[in-house]
């Protein structure tokens, strides 16, 4: 079976592109790393690819806030190509800045071209987090791509000044969690299996990490299609990468489940 080709756009300040080609890789897509201005140019097309994973860093140096400028370009220049290929239900996934990218374009959680209720703003602890986290993927979570690696525990570091989840009101949340639209959340920090970790386990800091409203660490959009989070899944899908702890909770049962989607 041929390995589906996996857009992955780099500008100005992305670093983690390497790492995230690496993932997806691993689970048997195809990596093609290209320049937004490329996209722009039109000499390589969002539509030639069977998915679109936005990766962590600091595009444009975030001289806008985080993922800020990203954003704008995405409404500017690519709207129709992102609404086709949501439409078509090829998988878009967003690591940290990506995350950041689609969260403020409107793309998540949507409805895209809506009124944004939902943002990502400083970390409630007022400074840098880089460590290690424990994070779930929800299995209510309405993203049918995503479904493939439901309460699976992943084990990943985090590296954001910007990851909180801010919403407007209540009832934003109330909206997104009967919506199914949280698609990862903290939970207790620690190197365990999944079956340990109670479907109830908090993540209050510091095993939350920002302050996110309902330990969130990561969301979906109504479609299931968008789907986006704040930890570095793609910095653990090997043994080798953890800094300490018993072998397991990779983030590889994610990639496998967003390259299965674009096959």
């Amino acid at each position: 079976m041929n390995a589906p080709p996996i857009l992955i756009p780099h500008a100005s300040g992305t670093n983690r592109d390497g790492e995230a080609a690496q993932a997806v890789r691993l689970s048997g897509g195809d990596p093609r790393i290209v320049h937004v201005n490329e996209l722009r140019a039109g000499s390589v097309r969002i539509g030639d690819h069977a998915a679109i994973l936005l990766p962590g860093g600091f595009s444009y140096g975030d001289a806008l806030g985080a993922g800020g400028r990203l954003a704008l370009e995405l409404r500017s220049w690519f709207a129709d190509e992102l609404t086709e290929a949501v439409s078509a239900e090829r998988p878009i996934l967003g690591i940290c800045n990506g995350f950041q990218v689609l969260v403020k374009s409107g793309l998540l959680p949507g409805p895209w071209g809506s009124a944004r209720s939902v943002t990502l703003t400083e970390n409630r602890a007022g400074r840098f987090e880089c460590r290690w986290v424990t994070l779930r993927v929800e299995p209510g979570c309405r993203s049918g791509w995503l479904g493939a690696a439901g309460g699976v525990t992943i084990r990943c570091p985090i590296a954001h000044g910007e990851g909180r989840i801010a919403v407007a009101d209540d009832s934003v949340t109330e909206r997104i969690e009967a919506g199914g639209l949280v698609a990862f959340r903290y939970l207790a920090d620690g190197p365990r299996p999944t079956s340990e970790i109670p479907v109830d386990a908090k993540g209050a800091y510091p095993a939350n990490p920002n302050g996110s409203v309902g330990d969130i660490a990561g969301l979906c959009d109504e479609s299931g299609t968008v789907v986006g989070l704040m930890p570095h899944p793609e910095d653990h899908v090997l043994d080798w990468q953890r800094p300490s702890g018993p072998a397991g909770n990779t983030g590889r049962p994610l990639f496998d489940a967003f390259v299965a989607a674009a096959r």
